[in-house]
């Protein structure tokens, strides 16, 4: 009977670590010089219904992009300066991603 519980719990906590891990993807934006390669992760953000987060590898570029309630993706936060495009080609590869 100990067993059973031992295994109980450990399935709960298995569970409990799945559903508290953040969706995350490896994207590369085209930078000027070379691609930038890096970590997309998904984020709470309220006032979206969806929002994610790009880390370059080399820590140089941030970019918080989010979409709307009609579906529009847009930069909400991030380095400076930052290619206007790269919100496209990030919200295009997400949703690949999917």
């Amino acid at each position: 009977m100990v067993k059973n519980i031992k295994h109980i719990t450990v399935a709960g906590v298995v569970k409990l670590n799945q559903t508290k891990m953040k969706e995350q993807f490896e994207v590369t934006l085209t930078g000027s010089d070379s691609p930038v390669e890096g970590i997309v992760t998904l984020v709470e953000l309220n006032g979206y219904t969806q929002a994610y987060e790009f880390q370059s590898i080399d820590g140089t570029l941030h970019l918080i992009i989010a979409r709307d309630e009609k579906g529009k993706w847009s930069r909400v936060s991030g380095t400076e300066p930052y290619f206007s495009g790269w919100v496209d080609e990030l919200a295009e590869q997400i949703v690949i991603s999917k």
